[in-house]
């Protein structure tokens, strides 16, 4: 079989290991289920090219096994399902009646909403199974595994998802490693087709305009950032979601600090052990000495639950009032790490498999980087950026202004703090400003003393912060001025000491 063979002699050994699985979740469906029990959904994208051949040469290995025969394929008995609608692209048609012919496909074309068709189809056949397309990062994909019961409401039958795990780089690869017809779009910088209204060329693929102004584009296997698959599909956001996000950007977009010359960001704590007391967040107050240290100052910190809307409602309220956004905990392959689709939902975006990061992970972890572990692989589409150094394992990642730490205690914050801070001096991530100042005082005054003339204090330096504290109910008060100016701190202290007797305040460290 020319599929199987192509793959044997491919040296891509990552190419080699998602083929073999894909494979054998093939094999295990036609072993639970008859022929006619199985059906193949195509549509004539890329994704369900890939597994049109790798049907085909699952099949082929399965019948092998079965018969102890190596004749090859004559025909795909496999019934395939097309949905044909008005908005296709007339290409994709096209391909799909070639690709049929060649193939010997047994077709069931749906004219109507897939829905309905599918209810009269699976009740005409006796079909059980359906094999699908879907990768990871898909819209349809979210809550789906290899093998997944069709959801509440629809018919019922079996989804078979052989490349669930594979990225847009393992799906190019395999198409040119075995040299199989594709659509022509693909050609033209299409690199996610979906109806003639939603999609347009890839703008990260665009060839610099040549004198005839005609635009061009290169293919889409060109495309080096999986990342920015379907930056060709259009996509909505309300205002609120959208920030500084622009639908027609590809990949990570600048931010456009505000001009004043103070930086707000803000701290969110993803972890219901902190919720439950079962731990204490100590990074929080350790981010924002770091933040005052660089002359930032913190709006606010925010521990929210392991829940993904908790995380994305958070980041979205935070993001849009604060230059940056810093967000840790939740990071990892368990059920309770969310942190990365919630900021994904807060964006509006979806999350893709990002083969770059992949790597990182699979170099830091081995074979251990399997099954669910991939899942720490996806990122936030269109708008992650990765910030590499070489002291940091795996690089920290940026979206938009929010940055997400993975850092579980003080010690890996300071590292990803000074990693932050030297990356800054390159490609200015931080703005880098004159750092707090600070001075306290203490005193045995009561607070009743204290009270009025602090408050008209507060008045008369509207740019300091004055604050009150004690560290016991029947210790001293502490009074501490923070700002930018050393000389208005220090006019603020006398000016208090004045309107109290002489040694009424000692100044402390």
């Amino acid at each position: 079989m020319e599929i199987d063979k192509a793959i044997r002699e491919s040296g891509d050994r990552r190419l080699k290991t998602k083929y073999e699985h894909a494979i054998y979740v093939i094999q295990r469906a036609l072993a639970l289920y008859s022929i006619e029990e199985v059906a193949f959904s195509f549509n004539g994208g890329k994704d369900s090219t890939v597994l049109l051949h790798l049907l085909r040469a699952g099949y082929f290995l399965y019948k092998r096994e079965q018969s102890c025969s190596n004749e090859g394929l004559k025909d795909f008995p496999i019934r395939t399902i097309y949905f044909e609608s008005p908005s296709a692209f007339p290409e994709i048609n096209s391909f799909t009646y070639d690709a049929a012919s060649i193939y010997g496909l047994q077709l069931d074309i749906i004219r109507t909403d897939f829905k309905s068709g599918l209810e009269a189809l699976l009740k005409a056949k006796p079909i059980r199974a359906i094999f699908l397309g879907v990768r990871i990062g898909d819209p349809t994909a979210v809550g789906q595994e290899q093998f997944s019961p069709s959801s509440p409401g629809w018919p019922s039958f079996m989804r078979v998802n052989p490349i669930l795990d594979w990225s847009y780089r393992d799906v190019w690869a395999f198409i040119l490693t075995c040299k199989v017809r594709y659509c022509t779009l693909y050609d033209k910088g299409y690199t996610s087709v979906g109806s003639i209204y939603d999609t347009v060329p890839n703008a990260l693929l665009r060839i610099t305009a040549s004198s005839n102004n005609k635009e061009t584009f290169r293919p889409a296997y060109l495309l080096s950032d999986g990342r920015s698959e379907r930056a060709g599909r259009a996509k909505k956001f309300s205002p609120s979601v959208c920030g500084s996000f622009s639908a027609g950007s590809n990949g990570p977009d600048s931010i456009d600090l505000r001009k004043n010359s103070m930086r707000t960001a803000s701290a969110i704590a993803v972890g219901d052990e902190i919720l439950f007391g079962t731990i204490e967040d100590q990074l929080g107050p350790s981010l924002c000495r770091k933040l005052h240290s660089i002359g930032w100052s913190v709006s606010q910190t925010t521990v929210v639950r392991n829940d993904v809307d908790s995380v994305a409602d958070e980041v979205e309220r935070q993001k849009s009032t604060n230059d940056m956004v810093f967000i840790y905990g939740g990071v990892g392959p368990l059920h309770s790490d969310v942190t990365s689709l919630g900021v994904a939902k807060a964006f509006g975006v979806r999350l893709a498999p990002d083969e770059e990061f992949e790597e990182y992970l699979r170099h830091l972890l081995g074979d251990q980087c399997t099954g669910d572990k991939n899942e720490m692989a996806l990122l936030p589409e269109g708008i992650t950026e990765l910030l590499h150094h070489e002291k940091l394992d795996v690089p920290l990642i940026k979206c938009q202004n929010v940055i997400i730490l993975t850092a579980t205690n003080v010690m890996e914050l300071d590292k990803e703090w000074e990693c932050l801070i030297e990356l800054t001096g390159s490609s200015g991530l931080l703005v880098l400003m004159e750092p707090y100042i600070l001075k306290c005082l203490t005193t045995q005054l009561s607070d009743l003393e204290t009270a009025q003339p602090l408050s008209k204090l507060c008045l008369e330096f509207p740019d300091l912060y004055i604050g009150c504290y004690r560290k016991s109910r029947y210790g001293p008060l502490v009074i501490s001025f923070k700002g930018e100016d050393q000389a208005r701190i220090e006019s603020a202290i006398e000016a208090l000491s004045k309107k109290f007797h002489p040694g009424a305040f000692s100044e402390i460290n």
